[in-house]
């Protein structure tokens, strides 16, 4: 029973970590290699993953035009990104502006004799299999892949206000558990042991009967 509670806990703070690596805001130190537009048919495995069409766009399709931005990492390390609007759905990012970031990324093509530095910020994550791009948000330019990042305040408030909540719910929890839950349980529990005690005395007494009857 251990095991299971434990292995439970395990997979719910696997998936919360998951829910938050996803949404929340990434960069990237990268240059931009080239843009393109791939008509895109999305499947069963693939679809949550993509945000929608453009606002004020048909929805209902099952295919449809999908920006892509292809760059390169400072490491190296080629990274394809969508550049698709999110709305006022899920994510909250409330991006309506994919085709203006679509030409800031095509004014930004270098090469890589002579990169132009950019921080692309992000969210999503890039998976082969299905096939998942991350979705740009901004594009801004950089002094080089040696200059740090800026600090993920963003990111630093929203996990530091989820801790503070998700603790003054436990706090709470676990106050109302000692106060309500645990005495009752105390109660219950007593009550069982009692009801145990006087069946094992009724037992004792019938026995006591049976014995002075047969003798």
């Amino acid at each position: 029973m251990r095991i299971i509670g434990w292995t439970l806990t395990v997979v719910f703070w696997t998936l919360v970590a998951a829910f938050f690596h996803y949404t929340l805001p990434q960069k990237d130190i990268v240059y931009v290699q080239g843009t393109e537009i791939l008509r895109t048919d999305f499947t069963f495995w693939n679809r949550s993953f993509y945000s929608q069409a453009d606002v004020g766009n048909d929805e209902t399709v099952t295919n449809r035009d999908l920006r892509l931005i292809n760059a390169t990492r400072a490491n190296g390390n080629v990274i394809v990104y969508r550049n698709e609007d999110t709305g006022f759905s899920w994510p909250p990012y409330f991006k309506v502006t994919s085709s203006d970031l679509q030409a800031e990324a095509q004014g930004a093509v270098t090469t890589k004799a002579d990169p132009q530095w950019y921080l692309m910020t992000h969210y999503g994550w890039r998976l082969n299999v299905p096939t998942v791009y991350p979705n740009a948000i901004s594009l801004r330019p950089h002094p080089g892949p040696d200059a740090p990042k800026p600090w993920p305040w963003v990111n630093i408030l929203i996990l530091t206000s989820v801790a503070a909540i998700w603790y003054g719910l436990w706090v709470r929890w676990r106050r109302f558990r000692q106060k309500r839950i645990d005495p009752t349980l105390e109660q219950i529990q007593d009550n069982l042991e009692e009801a145990g005690d006087r069946m094992a005395a009724r037992r004792g007494r019938a026995r006591k009967w049976l014995d002075s009857w047969r003798s």
